[in-house]
């Protein structure tokens, strides 16, 4: 069984999604780069009111970082110049996956290394303090690597027990086969309650290119 195979296996346990998501890159990746970051931090000792801000501040604009990547980069279809078509890779590998969505080889984010490298430049132009932008890395890493966890598994067979989980599930769910335009939040549903993008299912219609994103 190959791990496509095993993504879309029935019974599939937390356990075993969890040892497939590690066998992927991205995850590979995230995991280590996560934990020298905290760890990093916690050696340098010397926690602040700044340091908590910069943790506070992080985990409240994250939802809304998360909705505007995914609306204005994600969804963004080619654009035309000079006659001639251009997309980001982004972009288009987004398209693919609302086509294939079951298909894990392509619901990572793509180019990780220029990702985590952006997040410690904003953190470091921003804070300007090996602390404290420490203490960005770190919130910004493990946020990064929950939003990887949780679509992963949003798309697994794995049956959700939770009742957070089965609601992220289900309003994810409804992204992919109901309407493109809604629930655009992956680790939590804040943005989209903020931002009106979180309608109940009866008051928006069927899309006809919720797998194509109009393109």
């Amino acid at each position: 069984m190959n791990k496509t195979q095993e993504f879309r296996r029935s019974g599939l346990t937390l356990s075993e999604a969890a040892r497939l998501f590690m066998s992927y890159p991205n995850a590979k990746m995230l995991l280590p780069v996560t934990t020298t970051a905290i760890a990093a931090r916690l050696a340098l000792g010397r926690f602040t009111k700044r340091d908590t801000a910069t943790l506070a501040t992080t985990l409240a604009i994250e939802p809304f970082v998360e909705w505007l990547i995914h609306v204005n980069v994600l969804h963004l279809g080619p654009r035309t110049f000079r006659g001639k078509s251009y997309e980001l890779p982004s972009s288009k590998k987004h398209r693919l996956h609302h086509k294939d969505p079951r298909n894990p080889e392509i619901l990572f984010i793509p180019a990780l290394p220029p990702t985590l490298l952006g997040l410690a430049a904003a953190n470091w132009a921003i804070l300007r303090n090996p602390r404290h932008t420490l203490t960005g890395m770190a919130t910004s890493f493990t946020l990064l690597t929950a939003y990887e966890w949780t679509h992963f598994l949003i798309h697994s067979a794995y049956t959700p027990k939770s009742t957070l989980y089965k609601k992220l599930r289900r309003t994810h769910q409804l992204h992919h086969f109901r309407n493109e335009n809604y629930w655009y939040g992956i680790i939590t549903p804040i943005s989209d309650k903020v931002l009106g993008t979180y309608p109940a299912k009866e008051e928006v219609p069927p899309s006809p290119t919720v797998k194509t994103l109009g393109v």
